[in-house]
């Protein structure tokens, strides 16, 4: 069968160039595995590096294609159908590419061949045992978006499969039809939640961290491959702290998506995708850290060794946990098996041993310390510190593997309900130990300290820590011990390191790059503390309908459309809805009161955001205003989103008319306002009506009151002309009321006046959640200098180390 309008050439150079990435990677590992058993021989490593070079293109160019057909909307290729669409913003496109599996294996592929050209080009001995492994690497990657069956086994899923030969479409009946593609109205679409800013640059980021811990891993491969055990830490340290950086920030960019992004209110939710990207991050700090103390005095290279090694691992492991589908009912993140959960064990159980049999093959060669490190030794505390975030890591992964080793052993272990609280009640005491550590340690000096000299130093710094910390617990009322130790020890973090760079290193910022980034780390474990324990629900509902279960009254409030009702010390009102394309834009004003004269100040107009979405369920996107000391966090808990027509004078949609015997002064009630008879009209304009001098024409006047004070008026007609009794009623459209003036009675002095409400008689409304995080912005003050301090570190490293070579 001929099918029309398919570009079919696209797919085949794609699939071409994903083999022939394979194929120089392969080639690439085993030239370089020659050159580096002789490297005497150049024509080994001219082949790899070739090989290396036209694997590096062929990436590229997958990337190229790949973004060409998502960019062209050429849904004939399923993995384009399923994660963009013609509607969706140019600005999403690059998300699209890293959405699914296959485009994140890609992104990760591309940033290790970019890595490598920095080995190439300055690795010297190091680069053809290094880039062997990195090859060998490339490999697996490659055979994650091969989608090729080798011995019935599938190798990898391809990312440009066609949409009829896909198994979800193969058997539809429309891709049966020459025209199937003219049928195909749209693309299934990006996941609105990844419709932010964020994700196009949060992936990138966190997967350059991710191929970063390569490096790593690869020198102490090559290290126990060349038998070179103690001289692979030099040229990698500064590697490591680039891994530390770029990984720290790719998470820091995560939560400040989920900050902006997702409605559970909050940066870190301890979702398990969230801590299998942390957990390697803490395991490389840790590396970062015994990798110094095995430079500054031979000790501690087992644990280099096997930091690094587990970080790679946790690396392949995390992509296991996301890509397998087992954490599904678990996470938010993770991906749907595709059924790579083979290959990803191979890939991980292959470089596990790897690292293990080369470790214990060379074990007689790893020197062991002939002196222990004295309790007053740099060397000890950051050894403790490592410690301290090995056990971290042990908590957090053996609570996010519970439905792994479900799977393993059969058993019924059931994740903790509260997950927030359980962390926190592990993680809290741990933070305590590492941010006392980061602020005293850094005034031990190696080998040995002088006790008093170090108490004379650290006497100030506690002094100041205690004060501030003090005053602190008490304007924030905090009553948990565990927050005040944590808050003092948040604070000792900052105040050390400050004082350390400055009156030690008297404010040489070339040499300040620890401290920097330590005094970082405290400000994020301090922003972390104040913003979340002390962070404010101000949405609560004070009127007496109750909003269910879903939406508890003390979280969130019900705003009726032009409604202004109180919130802490602010008046919201929600002013108008406005639609963008698929996007709901909800503008609430914050409002504040003018005593003096009663009106109402605007301060701010947030407008959070209802993404519609027919295929994946619609999706709330929070607002947030940013103050010096605060942000006020806004998101739509419930909206109706379905259409509602306008309802004309001559809509019948009204309940039978209720007669009302009223006095001039009296008031009566409907279900969403109260009305008075205020008077009688007398002089109404008869030519308007026909009507002649001996008929009469009278008006109520009425005052209708709602439920937020605002008033309406109207002025329903009673005539009778020729002794005959009519009326001219009138519509309250924004109450839903219809009004009529049916009967004078002069005897009693009465006039009836008739009410009908309409049957679906509701003003439009919406639920909302309201949270002031206080002193938020000292964590995210905290991020900038704590990257902004590995960054000098890392330069600082690459500066002595050409230094040292060029002596």
């Amino acid at each position: 069968m001929q099918y029309q309008g398919e570009q079919l050439i696209f797919g085949k150079i794609g699939n071409a160039l994903i083999v022939l990435a394979f194929v120089c990677a392969l080639l690439s590992c085993i030239a370089y595995y020659f050159s580096n058993k002789n490297p005497l021989d150049k024509s080994w490593k001219n082949i790899a590096r070739s090989a290396f070079f036209v694997h590096t293109l062929s990436v590229i160019g997958i990337f190229s294609v790949l973004y060409y057909l998502i960019l062209n909307h050429r849904f004939e290729y399923y993995y384009v159908w399923e994660h963009s669409s013609t509607i969706l913003p140019p600005k999403y496109i690059f998300a699209c590419f890293w959405e699914g599996q296959e485009g994140s294996f890609l992104l990760w592929t591309f940033w290790h061949t970019m890595l490598s050209m920095f080995i190439i080009r300055k690795g010297g001995e190091w680069e053809a045992p290094v880039l062997m492994i990195v090859s060998m690497v490339q490999v697996f990657l490659c055979s994650m978006v091969l989608g090729i069956y080798f011995f019935g086994y599938k190798l990898g899923t391809n990312p440009f499969t066609l949409l009829r030969d896909h198994p979800d479409m193969a058997n539809l009946p429309f891709i049966k039809m020459p025209d199937y593609l003219s049928k195909i109205e749209d693309g299934r679409g990006l996941n609105p939640l990844l419709q932010n800013y964020w994700m196009v640059i949060h992936p990138p980021t966190l997967f350059l961290g991710f191929a970063s811990t390569v490096i790593p891993f690869a020198f102490a491969m090559a290290g126990l491959i060349r038998g070179k055990v103690t001289e692979w830490i030099k040229p990698v340290l500064p590697w490591t702290f680039f891994g530390v950086m770029i990984l720290g920030t790719g998470i820091l960019m995560g939560a400040a998506w989920a900050y902006e992004a997702l409605s559970f209110g909050g940066f870190w939710a301890w979702d398990p995708v969230e801590n299998a990207s942390l957990v390697p991050w803490l395991t490389l700090v840790g590396g970062a850290h015994v990798m110094m103390i095995q430079k500054k005095g031979n000790q501690s290279l087992l644990s280099c060794f096997i930091l690094v090694i587990v970080t790679f691992m946790l690396i392949l492991y995390s992509t296991f946990l996301t890509r397998s589908g087992i954490l599904g009912d678990t996470s938010v993140h993770a991906f749907t098996d595709l059924g790579m959960s083979g290959q990803l064990l191979v890939y991980m159980a292959f470089f596990s041993i790897l690292g293990i049999f080369l470790l214990i093959k060379n074990r007689k060669l790893i020197p062991k310390s002939h002196s222990e490190d004295t309790l007053s030794s740099r060397e000890f505390w950051m050894f403790i510190g490592m410690l301290v975030l090995v056990i971290s890591c042990l908590q957090i992964t053996f609570t996010t593997s519970i439905p792994v080793i479900n799977k393993l052993f059969g058993t019924n272990m059931a994740p903790p309900p509260k997950p927030v609280e359980h962390y926190n009640s592990w993680q809290i005491p741990i933070a305590v130990v590492i941010a006392l550590l980061i602020g005293i340690g850094q005034y031990f000096k190696y080998k040995k300290t002088n006790g008093q000299e170090l108490r004379k130093k650290i006497l100030l710094p506690i002094i100041i820590s205690i004060v501030i910390s003090s005053i602190a617990a008490y304007f924030l009322k905090f009553e948990r011990i565990h927050f005040v130790f944590l808050l003092f020890a948040s604070v000792f973090a900052v105040v050390a390191n400050l004082d350390y760079m400055l009156l030690v290193l008297k404010g040489r910022i070339e040499h300040a790059g620890a401290s920097l980034a330590h005094a970082g780390i405290g400000m994020i474990l301090l922003g972390a503390l104040i913003s979340n324990a002390n962070s404010t629900v101000i949405s609560k509902n004070v009127s007496n309908m109750d909003l269910g279960k879903d939406f508890p009254n003390n979280e969130n409030i019900m705003l009726v459309k032009g409604d202004t009702l109180r919130m802490a010390d602010y008046y919201v009102t929600w002013s108008k809805k406005e639609k963008e394309g698929v996007n709901i834009f909800y503008s609430i004003d914050y409002l504040k009161a003018d005593q003096s004269n009663g009106t109402f100040e605007k301060q701010f107009t947030l407008q959070p955001i209802v993404q519609l979405n027919k295929r994946m369920g619609n999706v709330a996107e929070p607002a947030t205003e940013h103050f010096f000391t605060k942000d006020i966090y806004t998101h739509i808990t419930y909206a109706d989103l379905e259409k509602e027509e306008k309802v004309s004078d001559a809509d019948t949609n009204y309940n039978a008319p209720k007669s009302f015997n009223m006095s001039i002064g009296d008031t009566i009630s409907t279900s969403n306002s109260l009305i008075v008879l205020t008077g009688l009209n007398k002089n109404t304009d008869k030519n308007k009506y026909a009507l002649s001098e001996k008929d009469i024409a009278v008006t109520a006047q009425l005052e209708i009151i709602d439920v937020n004070k605002k008033i309406y008026h109207s002025e329903p007609l009673f005539i009778i002309k020729n002794n005959v009794v009519f009326s001219e009623e009138t519509l309250v459209d924004d109450l839903g009321l219809r009004l009529g003036f049916k009967k004078i009675d002069p005897e009693t002095g009465k006039f009836e006046i008739t009410v009908a409400e309409r049957k679906e008689n509701k003003r439009e409304f919406i639920i909302m959640k309201a949270i002031i995080f206080p002193h938020i912005n000292i964590l995210w003050m905290g991020c900038v200098l704590m990257i902004i301090g590995t960054l000098i570190a890392i330069r600082k490293r690459i500066a002595l180390g050409k230094l040292k070579r060029e002596a």
